[in-house]
């Protein structure tokens, strides 16, 4: 006769199951596991003994408000001889006896989130389910070791910012583990207007990492939703706190969670991208942040970016813009509403752009189809591969209200950048969004996408060439030259104008203002000659202009008198900041207070008011920020102060520091530091 067991207690083997599940740094005081992989209970009984054969339990487990089998939320099963792991399954795996472990498996498509397992009449436990990437039934499933410690237990990185020339590098601490964030992330899930309109259907829909990715898209943003972040580019930042500020996504997830999801004030492409992983790894879905430098937006999808200057070469504002770099992530799903061919990264941009399916969001879209032209695959596509291959046409407007075309050399999406696995380095992946500029493949990709050919590639050696090269030496708060060189590649003497302008911008093309320019009329030169043009930048004119990205944008207008024709160069350069010496004291040792003394020169002619050092790590300051302030910095003077935190966890862990004043604003550096045990 089957007789049911009486459970009278239980013990959940947090330390363990949260081990063995690579969930443990969430802490080990509720159970946290991944799905598709077994976790074992103790039980203890009341009455009698577990006996092979005759004894029965019968398991609920539960998720969402209104569990349904036939959404998937709800399963009952009983006991089995052994755990299956491609379902829900229990089995007994200790002998018989008055206390037993009892092994119990999710399905690996399971939906994910919080859940209610029900044991018999008497025993309920709750616990937490999340992607299991180590799991070959998961659709998240990542055959390779070292990836894996990067794309989902890692919670510190590298964001490239600055130009496609020199790409610089922000540190950033996701700490997707820090008390609390695996709460807030479930709290995102919950508060998207799918889940408000139909909650059972959205928890369903949580088994799909593609549905799960979709959903953050929207969420991370705030512009149709109770989102996380809302977005800021122009003016000041009153109300909240500049983009650049943040060194990490933790006082962000936390800030929204304790203001009843009100949206943190203010985030930009990089903030939004940043906290999006967090919350995708500490959903257990492979995620990176990715930065396209010179990321065309296209407002009118036609995959083209017209721009207009005036015989000044000034840009005349249009909606189509040319972003210096812009950033998205990629998370790693398989697509089995695709074809084969497309499972791997997908990428999803969080920043609201343009709306899909009526939501500011975008992805996920296998970055092969973008590679391969496939615009009319799911998520939004043509938006994507305009941002890595769109075509751009300048045209003059002429005082005389005609237009003509502009010879320019500008080509959108290069290098395609993201952190290196297991190192800090850059990695290239520009050859996972594009064949090589010009080649057979690139042609016929843009045949397939019904776009029309590349303008990019003029024959430079014909005519006169114009190009802007600089120094290398370009810090913030220096003086420098840059210059236009003019090229005749012609057989006759030419005669023209030069205009040479240079003026702040933004990191997603906004114009400021004007911070040095040259108008040469009479520019002569013989067949074959080479003309160097310098323009002076100083800092008493643009150091009061530079926005925060620290970026001027150098433009060149070359007018030939003889054949009416233009021709336009710009670049965008970076000025350096200066270095962050960071010094740690004593023996880094787990749960002992550790020193660390930081340095910063200020390097301009002008005294910094209103300076404070910030330090944050994931494990190293137990997620909260630690200031420090001084007072004015003189010219040339060292800003230097002495920080004590006590690191929780050994390991490599990465010191992220910031130093903000009224001149120099957060000028960021990192250490990365190997805590004992």
């Amino acid at each position: 006769m089957v007789k049911a067991l009486d459970v009278d207690r239980w013990n959940l083997e947090c330390q363990f199951n949260n081990t063995d599940h690579r969930t443990d740094l969430n802490g080990v005081d509720r159970l946290i596991v991944r799905r598709g992989q077994p976790f074992t209970i103790s039980l203890y009984l009341r009455s009698g003994s577990y006996q092979p054969g005759v004894s029965s339990l019968d398991c609920v487990a539960e998720t969402g408000p209104q569990p349904s089998e036939q959404y998937g939320t709800r399963a009952s099963f009983g006991l089995s001889a052994n755990v299956d792991t491609s379902h829900w399954s229990a089995a007994v795996t200790s002998p018989p006896g008055d206390m037993v472990a009892l092994s119990i498996c999710s399905a690996p498509d399971a939906p994910i989130g919080r859940y209610t397992l029900t044991l018999g009449q008497s025993g309920r436990i709750d616990f937490i389910l999340l992607f299991n990437p180590w799991c070959s039934g998961d659709a998240v499933y990542m055959d390779n070791k070292q990836s894996l410690e990067e794309y989902v237990l890692s919670q510190d990185g590298i964001i490239f910012q600055g130009d496609h020339k020199y790409p610089q590098t922000t540190p950033w601490n996701f700490g997707q583990f820090e008390s609390g964030i695996l709460d807030v992330c479930l709290r995102i899930l919950d508060m998207n207007p799918k889940c408000l309109r139909n909650p059972g259907k959205d928890h369903s829909g949580r088994r799909n990492p593609i549905y799960v990715s979709r959903v953050l898209s929207a969420m991370v943003n705030c512009n149709d939703d109770k989102g996380v972040l809302l977005g800021k580019w122009t003016d000041g930042y009153e109300g909240g706190v500049s983009p650049m500020a943040w060194r990490g996504s933790v006082e962000i997830l936390r800030n929204w969670d304790a203001q009843a999801c009100q949206p943190v004030r203010y985030g930009q492409c990089w903030v939004f991208a940043a906290v999006a992983c967090s919350v995708f790894r500490a959903l257990g879905i492979p995620c990176r942040v990715i930065t396209n430098f010179l990321s065309a937006h296209d407002t009118n999808s036609n995959m083209v970016i017209e721009r207009y200057i005036n015989e000044n070469g000034d840009l005349i504002r249009s909606r189509d813009m040319i972003w210096n770099f812009h950033c998205w992530v990629e998370s790693w799903m398989t697509r089995p509403d695709l074809k084969p061919d497309f499972n791997g990264w997908q990428a999803s941009d969080p920043t609201p752009q343009e709306k899909s399916e009526g939501v500011y969001c975008c992805g996920p879209i296998p970055v092969r189809a973008i590679k391969e032209g496939e615009l009319t695959l799911k998520y939004d596509a043509p938006f994507v591969f305009a941002e890595v291959n769109a075509d751009v046409i300048t045209y003059i407007k002429k005082k005389d209200g005609s237009t003509s075309n502009v010879t320019t050399t500008t080509a959108v999406g290069q290098k395609i950048s993201t952190k290196r696995v297991g190192s800090d380095a850059r990695e290239d992946i520009t050859h996972l969004y594009k064949y090589p500029e010009g080649s057979d493949e690139e042609r016929r990709t843009f045949k397939k996408a019904n776009h029309q050919n590349k303008l990019l590639h003029q024959q430079q050696n014909q005519g006169l060439h114009l190009a802007i090269k600089v120094t290398s030496d370009m810090k913030k708060g220096c003086d420098f030259d840059v210059f236009a060189v003019v090229t005749n590649n012609t057989q006759s003497d030419k005669k023209c104008r030069l205009v040479f302008g240079s003026s702040t911008v933004t990191y997603n093309g906004f114009l400021g203002g004007n911070c040095g320019f040259k108008d040469l009329l009479n520019v002569e030169l013989s067949p074959g000659a080479e003309r160097r043009i310098p323009l002076r930048l100083n800092y008493c004119k643009y150091g009061g202009l530079l926005t925060e990205g620290n970026l001027i944008c150098l433009a060149a207008l070359l007018m030939d008198y003889s054949t009416r024709e233009a021709t336009r160069a710009v670049r965008n350069i970076v000025l350096d900041d200066p270095e962050i010496k960071i010094r740690i004291l004593g023996e880094p040792k787990e749960n002992r207070k550790l020193a660390v003394e930081i340095t910063l020169k200020n390097p301009l002619p002008e005294t910094l008011e209103n300076c404070c050092f910030t330090i944050e790590g994931a494990n190293l300051t137990a997620g909260h920020v630690i200031s420090e302030r001084l007072d004015s910095v003189g010219p040339g003077e060292d800003a230097k102060v002495k920080i004590y935190f006590t690191p929780n966890h050994s390991g490599m862990r990465k010191l992220v520091v910031d130093f903000d004043s009224n001149k120099l604003c957060h000028v960021k550096g990192y250490r990365n530091v190997i805590i004992g045990k």
